[in-house]
């Protein structure tokens, strides 16, 4: 219709002119124009879906020139996405895990050798096998501790504490 001439102004109409008529915006009209002169073929719309081998190499292709000692899922999926790869994180964690690919994960500290072994017995009756300190203020020395004089001590002796 932009193609057709005015018969009072002998002129073509314009393209915002029949936009305006036919009450359309002016991209619809470039877009159907850009439609017909460049033709394409319908796809499917979302990511491509690659098999396991093609992920796995292109996976192995970003380890190789990562330059961390190790690199976890999360961030080969990210590089994997920068690059134009669209995936999801757990199938490069299933990949990676499956071929070994992972980076070492935090090993946890070691559990330091316990000096009690879990028996609570004395040797003999009567006999102190523990003990606490009580922290005290004296007026002339200022804070004191106090523990009884003998871990091995009897109980009997140290009664005058109470």
């Amino acid at each position: 219709m932009s193609r057709t001439v005015s018969v009072s102004s002998s002129k073509p109409y314009s393209v915002a002119r029949v936009a305006a008529v036919w009450e359309l915006p002016r991209s619809s009209f470039y877009a159907a124009l850009d439609r017909e002169r460049n033709p394409r073929q319908p796809q499917k719309r979302g990511p491509k879906v690659h098999c396991d081998a093609e992920l796995l190499s292109a996976i192995r292709a970003v380890l190789d020139e990562a330059v961390f000692t190790g690199e976890g899922y999360r961030k080969v999926w990210a590089r994997l996405r920068f690059q134009g790869g669209r995936t999801s994180k757990e199938r490069v964690n299933r990949l990676m895990r499956e071929n070994q690919l992972l980076s070492p994960c935090r090993q946890p500290s070691p559990v330091p050798c316990r000096p009690h072994e879990g028996v609570i017995v004395t040797s003999e009756p009567d006999r102190m096998w523990g003990t606490d300190a009580t922290a005290t203020v004296t007026a002339a020395e200022g804070s004191v501790t106090v523990s009884p004089p003998s871990i091995t001590a009897p109980l009997n002796a140290l009664a005058f504490m109470r």
